[in-house]
């Protein structure tokens, strides 16, 4: 059997994993498939530094249509990130009928219409198992493990810059500059780390998984977001006094109506099966009629646990070419003839518990104050902390845990909790999820 010809877009930290993984494990592969696959082009605009990988004279290229126009190269691996020129060396590998591996999940949740349907048109397969949870299986899971399940909620941590820093600000009682800045140290963040910590990077990732569980298109610019930049050590040492861990997860829950998707700090309480999913980790929880929960861990980013996920859609891809087969699954889950739009949730209709932080006077009556602003706004107080005794002109932490209140309720609440004379700084609002 001839090689299965690869061309490889994007050589940079995920890309050198993939070429490691191609080469090392070259008589692995081609003992379980019954054939090579042989990495023929390697495309990126930087060609002289060296990654440490040895490599056939003429493999390197920093033209894209090396790859994009060679009719003898069957699969194309997009590792450049972003939307552009991402999107338009896709869109042209599948319209040469080449089928496309890639970890671009900010493509897929921003152009995914177009690309699935493109890719669904022209019967090429479309892998995309390194866009969400790394090595984490997820997609495949969904697209075929849970391929009869009714779902209708799906909870994760899928950035693990954002865990590894909550939990060093847990574990550690770092603060968040410390923690971000070690994580940077170790590799965890980028140099702009703003993706990871503001929660953008997450929104993508919701994003897709609600489309392959609910065969819904999205509009990731409406859905709710929140960063983890903002929490304190303050927030962390109240959590844990309370039970609760702070991690920042991506929700997507479906009702049969509309969709509630929305990603930001979470209190889970510590014997939540995620609260303990820690460091660079990710956890992917997903609910549905027939098994209750099922709940995925693993290494959610890296070289090699990312790479992995990329060569095994190129497998599974190289595996249908030797059969002469195409695609047996619809590259969004569901055929784009039964893809709904599927309205969104406004965030001010969601219910949930909150944790509150308040800074308050040290004053008889501060509370009782507070409370009737809350009762007006049918929010009732589970319970409640006030942390130690007042300096002069300072204030004292004031802890919250509510029942289940509605969102828009719980803001419009706080609007007038921060105008009273007792409460010094603005409240802080962390969502609880059980």
């Amino acid at each position: 059997m001839n090689p299965i010809q690869v061309g490889l877009i994007g050589f940079g930290v995920i890309g050198a994993g993939v070429a490691r993984i191609a080469i090392e494990s070259r008589e692995l592969i081609a003992s379980r498939m019954g054939a090579e696959i042989n990495i023929k082009k390697i495309a990126d605009l930087d060609i002289t530094t060296d990654r440490g990988i040895p490599l056939p004279p003429g493999v390197l290229t920093d033209n894209a249509d090396e790859i994009l126009n060679d009719p003898e190269i069957q699969v194309v691996i997009e590792l450049i990130g972003g939307y552009e020129p991402a999107r338009t060396f896709v869109l042209k590998a599948l319209n040469e009928g080449k089928h496309v591996v890639t970890a671009n999940k900010a493509l897929l949740a921003k152009h995914g219409e177009e690309i699935f349907s493109l890719a669904e048109d022209k019967e090429c397969i479309l892998g995309f198992e390194a866009s969400v949870g790394g090595a984490i299986p997820i997609i495949r899971s969904l697209r075929e493990a849970f391929a009869a399940n009714p779902i209708h909620s799906i909870e994760g941590i899928v950035n693990g810059t954002a865990n590894y820093i909550l939990s060093e600000m847990t574990d550690n009682g770092s603060d968040f500059e410390t923690a971000l800045k070690d994580a940077q140290d170790k590799g965890f963040a980028e140099a702009d780390p703003t993706f990871d910590i503001e929660g953008i990077d997450s929104v993508h990732k919701i994003a897709v998984l609600t489309r392959l569980a609910y065969g819904a298109n999205i509009d990731i610019d409406k859905i709710a977001v929140e960063g983890i930049s903002k929490i304190t050590q303050e927030d962390i040492q109240a959590a844990a006094e309370l039970g609760y861990r702070i991690k920042l997860l991506a929700i997507s829950k479906y009702d049969g109506h509309s969709i509630d998707v929305r990603v930001h700090p979470t209190m889970l309480c510590e014997e939540h099966p995620m609260a303990q999913v820690n460091g660079s980790f990710n956890a992917i929880r997903v609910c549905d009629e027939w098994m209750d929960e099922n709940i995925l861990v693993g290494h959610g980013a890296g070289a090699l646990p990312t790479g992995s996920a990329v060569m095994a859609d190129v497998i599974d891809i190289a595996r249908a070419i030797i059969s002469g087969g195409v695609s047996r699954i619809p590259p969004q889950s569901f055929p784009k003839r039964e893809i709904r739009h599927i309205p969104l949730r406004d965030a001010s209709d969601v219910s949930s518990s909150y944790f509150l932080r308040l800074n308050v006077q040290d004053r008889p009556g501060a509370l009782a104050d507070i409370s009737s602003v809350l009762e007006k706004y049918a929010i009732s107080i589970e319970s409640a902390l006030q942390k130690g005794r007042g300096e002069k002109g300072k204030g004292v932490p004031l802890m919250i845990m509510t029942h289940t209140a509605k969102e828009d309720n719980i803001r419009k609440a706080l609007e007038s909790v921060s105008s009273l004379e007792c409460v010094i700084d603005k409240p802080v609002l962390i969502r609880v999820e059980i």
